[in-house]
């Protein structure tokens, strides 16, 4: 904070913002995957802004939205690559049974082993991609 940097300074406000307000909400401490929760949440509100700024030509609020992004990337678990991520769907396709081989059972079966370490948009494209 010595340094000035005061998007990083605004950027790590609003995540401690986040955290009193699913605090409060809570009524308890709350626990790693909670705080985790939060940051995930923020970094997705970024990633919808920069989608609609873009789209509204206001290239210059994209740009602020993309470095706060990254800053509370910082913050995550490294993501896994689409490669890892193609591996684990296959499997779970394989292990479900052949007339229940659909998105929403896919989806079901691969989210819990890869929540918070890849992108939900990602992850359904795969899966998409390996059921057709």
């Amino acid at each position: 904070m010595r340094a000035r940097d005061q998007l990083r300074l605004d950027t790590l406000r609003s995540a401690i913002s986040g955290f009193t307000y699913k605090r409060s909400e809570a009524g308890a401490e709350l626990s790693d995957a909670d705080e985790l929760a939060v940051v995930q949440k923020l970094v997705k509100q970024r990633s919808d802004s920069v989608a609609e700024f873009e789209k509204a030509g206001r290239q210059d609020l994209a740009d602020k939205e993309r470095a706060e992004r990254e800053i509370l990337s910082a913050y995550l678990p490294a993501q896994k690559s689409a490669d890892e991520i193609r591996a684990i769907v296959k499997a779970a396709v394989a292990a479900l049974p052949e007339g229940g081989r659909n998105q929403g059972a896919a989806m079901k079966a691969v989210m819990p082993q890869l929540k918070g370490l890849a992108d939900g948009n990602l992850i359904r494209q795969i899966v998409t991609e390996e059921l057709a």
